[in-house]
């Protein structure tokens, strides 16, 4: 224990051996949680202060606790300001970029690119570099209302997850203390199971049915879109630079051609040749009596793109409600027992 701190707190330290005994301490799955409730208890029952929300790290614990003090990076100045003048509700990205020069934010512009700098801040942050919900497209859209956050929130604790076959857990050599750990976080799982269908309206196991297999079909469906999307992402790259490829070798082709087909300005030239041909072979085997312009191609790109990325945040969430409502059922299937329709269905399938 230490008590030469401002925060008096023990440090745990387990032993794998044992010198009076022939048994050995197993590090099974959840030892550390379990002794952490331990901890707990036995402050808790002397009037000891404890760690509600313990946050995982293997940093040093005034660092773990977090340094209220410790100044924001310049980047996380400029997100901040951003955020700030996202929140006066701007019409237009020029009202906003006004707010954000008014707030102290200096804005400057080289080419397309739109950089940031904030007091005290030596070189300017470039928009782009900030990633995530502070790019210029992605403030765009959210002054548009249109913007789905890319980065999704983290699956809670309280999410359902899959009981522990823990018959076979000790079939493959745990020992009796990950038994007695395995059947309470089993048994915290049905709970967690029966109040999913408390919370959603005392839904029934025919709703619950009905919506796990809705919410499989939509995560299908937008897996079958997203590998639509990534073939046509693929074409139209590969058509992009058959025509780049087609238009550079052209002049050398016509030059070919006119010379008759020379052996000697074919060897002199066959790498542009070879490559003129394969962009022409590429467009015959697609039937295209007319080429797109590289222009036209970038801007679908962009457009597919950009679909892409919208499907696939709602893929990631749908994905995590399905495989939620996935172990959700699998846990009621368990509560109510192998009834008569499902066992017919085992024997079917």
């Amino acid at each position: 224990m230490h008590i030469d701190k401002h925060h008096v707190h023990n440090h745990i330290i387990v032993s794998a051996v044992n010198l009076e005994s022939t048994r050995k301490f197993r590090n099974f799955w959840g030892s550390s949680w379990a002794l952490r409730r331990i901890s707990d208890k036995l402050c808790l029952e002397h009037g000891l202060s404890i760690v509600e929300d313990p946050k995982p790290s293997r940093g040093h614990y005034g660092k773990w606790l977090g340094d209220g003090n410790k100044p924001l990076s310049f980047q996380n100045q400029i997100r901040q300001a951003i955020d700030a003048a996202l929140e006066q509700h701007p019409s237009t990205f020029e009202d906003f970029l006004k707010i954000l020069e008014a707030s102290g934010v200096e804005v400057t512009r080289r080419g397309k690119s739109i950089n940031f700098r904030v007091p005290g801040q030596k070189s300017r942050t470039r928009c782009n570099t900030l990633k995530g919900d502070y790019t210029e497209q992605a403030i765009r859209e959210r002054i548009a209302g249109t913007y789905i956050p890319s980065v999704q929130p983290k699956r809670s604790n309280s999410s359902v997850r899959m009981l522990i076959d823990i018959d076979a857990a000790m079939r493959a050599g745990k020992g009796a203390g990950y038994e007695r750990c395995a059947k309470v976080f089993n048994v915290k799982q049905l709970a967690k199971a029966v109040a999913y269908l408390k919370e959603h309206g005392d839904m029934s196991y025919e709703d619950l049915q009905a919506k796990a297999q809705a919410t499989t079909s939509r995560f299908n469906e937008l897996s079958t879109q997203i590998k639509d999307m990534e073939s046509r992402l693929s074409q139209n790259g590969e058509l992009q630079k058959q025509i780049v490829n087609y238009s550079k070798t052209r002049s050398v082709y016509i030059a070919y051609r006119k010379a008759g087909y020379s052996k000697k300005f074919r060897a002199e030239h066959e790498a542009d040749i070879l490559i003129h041909q394969a962009a022409k072979k590429y467009f015959d085997s697609l039937g295209v009596e007319k080429l797109p312009t590289v222009k036209t191609l970038r801007e679908e790109y962009a457009e597919v793109l950009e679909a892409k990325r919208k499907a696939y945040a709602e893929y990631k969430q749908v994905r995590e409600e399905m495989r939620e409502l996935q172990n959700v059922k699998a846990n009621i299937d368990y509560l109510l027992g192998p009834s008569a329709e499902r066992t017919q269905e085992k024997e079917h399938s």
